[in-house]
């Protein structure tokens, strides 16, 4: 089991860049598939990105090419790198964990939720 937690979130202007840290203590960390969602006001959660144990990634069609996630197993810790940001990347952006398996979008197969960190972009 494990309880993530996030950090990082800011107000910044359009186009500049934003770290999200997602911490989520537990001796299996690396057994997790992690992932990064993001809702906005009156909208559902949405996808962002996701990373297998062995780095494999995948990412929403609205963020490639700009947003990175990454891992660091020995610090049980993933990251979403976030540049080039838009207004439309406003959200609280949540760190979402389940055990094995495969990268999943719907945020229904996630069992381990962080209680989500504000990024705000200013136009």
């Amino acid at each position: 089991q494990v309880q993530p937690v996030e950090s990082g979130g800011g107000l910044v202007q359009a186009g500049g860049s934003l770290r999200l840290s997602c911490v989520a203590p537990g001796r299996t960390f690396s057994d997790y598939t992690m992932g990064w969602f993001r809702q906005a006001p009156g909208k559902e959660r949405e996808f962002v990105a996701g990373i297998r144990w062995n780095n494999y990634s995948t990412y929403a069609d609205s963020v490639k090419g700009r947003f990175t996630v990454s891992r660091d197993n020995a610090k049980n810790t993933v990251y979403l790198q976030m540049n080039s940001l838009k207004p439309e990347d406003t959200a609280v952006y949540y760190c979402a964990a389940r055990p094995h398996g495969s990268i999943q979008i719907i945020p229904f197969n996630y069992d381990y939720w962080g209680h989500g960190t504000q990024v705000t972009v200013s136009s």
